[in-house]
């Protein structure tokens, strides 16, 4: 196997870092205080093609690896890992609609969402459907040329700030077959927005509860085929965890780096704590761990660029495993700095703040295990999974 990396993957890596170092990381403690989320910046991305990364090209998109793409949301969860995870989620909303939507929709959204000038959102969580998410009860009534949506999606990220949302409804019976996949205009009637809420971490984008009441959708606007909608929303998952576990990855970088810069400077018992064993232990220990948890996005990410039959069960050890080598590697960052650690004028409260919810995201690593482990509980299965 060859590990090396492409010229193209190279290149796209190093624009992705150093449009982080210029626009996100200078700035991401003030966007993390003020809960200011900077669709300038977001929108500005665009223009280096990082709105729609694996984007269908047919729509202007890059229709880039799932690999490559995750080199590039890596290099820009470095600089913040709320804006950056934002940026994953739209990605994912794009895809979808290049990926079932017929032509005329594909042309009437994707131009905009790729270029920024049209932001999305992706809305299948419910106040009683989280990891149950089959059992969602927002539904999508057929009226003739339209369906009619009510329901309620909560902790949606990017609400009531975007433009575009990909709405998961019931149009049939209940279970995983009874659901569909609606674009759907973020200003339509009917579309009601909660108060942002107030959370642990990712304060740079806002996450908001979405009612329906009676909001009238143009049939035209269904992704696939009825009752296709929860298949939609399962291979959207699979890339979802690789991107949600590479932003954990590119955050535990931006620790790690912060910690080895910090211990060789900071002095204590007459000499620089990186002269002390422990934490020179503490140091190989975290540097492991980031490397581990970023091939085994890279493996996930290229099983499903490969259409591997088992790519969502990579995705799930992936997801579970880079989230929570991720956040161990930042909360030991943290510990390296001592009581500087916890101050907000350091980064590193920020960083074990926003990574926590990685580990619940996307399905949570509970979910994930349970994926892997029915899986390799299967006749014959653990042969293909190596």
């Amino acid at each position: 196997m060859d590990f090396s990396l492409t010229d193209d993957q190279v290149a796209f890596e190093h624009s992705a870092r150093q449009f982080a170092l210029k626009e996100l990381r200078p700035n991401a403690a003030e966007w993390d205080r003020s809960l200011y989320f900077p669709i300038e910046v977001i929108k500005k991305s665009g223009e280096l093609g990082f709105l729609g990364l694996y984007t269908n090209p047919n729509y202007e998109g890059l229709g880039l690896p799932r690999l490559d793409s995750a080199m590039v949301f890596e290099a820009l969860a470095w600089g913040d890992t709320a804006v950056a995870s934002y940026m994953s989620i739209h990605n994912m909303v794009s895809w979808m609609i290049g990926e079932y939507g017929h032509d005329a929709l594909c042309q009437q959204y994707l131009p905009k969402m790729v270029n920024g000038d049209w932001l999305g959102s992706y809305c299948l969580t419910e106040p009683n459907a989280g990891s149950d998410a089959a059992s969602l009860r927002t539904k999508a009534d057929r009226q003739g040329d339209y369906y009619v949506l009510n329901g309620e999606k909560t902790f949606i990220s990017g609400a009531g700030s975007t433009d575009v949302l990909v709405v998961m409804a019931r149009t049939g019976d209940t279970g995983a077959k009874g659901v569909s996949a609606f674009v759907v205009d973020a200003q339509s009637d009917g579309i009601e927005y909660g108060k942002n809420e107030h959370k642990m971490g990712w304060k740079a984008q806002p996450t908001r509860t979405i009612s329906f009441n009676n909001v009238k959708v143009p049939a035209s606007n269904l992704l696939g085929a009825e009752g296709q909608g929860f298949s939609i929303a399962m291979k959207g998952l699979n890339g979802g965890r690789i991107n949600i576990g590479i932003c954990a990855v590119g955050t535990a970088q931006a620790a790690l780096e912060t910690a080895t810069s910090y211990v060789k400077d900071r002095q204590q018992f007459g000499k620089p704590i990186a002269g002390f064993q422990s934490v020179q232990f503490k140091l190989a220990d975290m540097l492991t761990q980031t490397i581990t948890a970023r091939q085994m996005i890279y493996l996930a990410a290229s099983k499903v660029d490969n259409n591997d039959p088992q790519a969502a069960t990579y995705c799930a050890m992936a997801k579970r495993l880079a989230t929570d080598l991720s956040f161990e590697v930042a909360n030991e960052a943290l510990q390296l700095h001592g009581g500087y650690g916890y101050l907000n004028e350091y980064p590193l409260e920020r960083h074990v703040r926003d990574l926590r919810v990685h580990q619940i995201l996307e399905g949570t690593n509970e979910i994930m295990r349970v994926i892997v482990s029915r899986q390799m509980l299967q006749d014959d299965a653990l042969s293909s999974l190596r």
